[in-house]
């Protein structure tokens, strides 16, 4: 990911934003990282992405797969066993 200063993007906004429009760039203040410019289209794809890999569940509606796995771990944490790694 290639990365430009704010100052950058001021005095040169139609370079940075010509990068921005093939891949994320980073910009930075005080050489910190700070933001992410991209194309809508990037963060279309992206939020999609993450809108796909979360998922909520009541007792009432969780899958039985999901359940499968996860009862026997709240079982071992009311018992008081680390179920931090599986």
């Amino acid at each position: 990911m290639r990365e430009f200063s704010l100052a950058e993007l001021s005095r040169h906004s139609g370079d940075v934003t010509s990068v921005a429009n093939r891949e994320p760039v980073t910009l930075t203040h005080h050489r910190k990282p700070r933001y992410v410019l991209m194309s809508i289209e990037d963060y279309k794809k992206l939020a999609a992405s993450a809108a796909q890999t979360r998922r909520v569940f009541t007792v009432e509606n969780t899958p039985e797969e999901v359940a499968e796995w996860l009862l026997p771990a709240l079982d071992r944490f009311a018992d008081g066993e680390d179920v931090t790694n599986g």
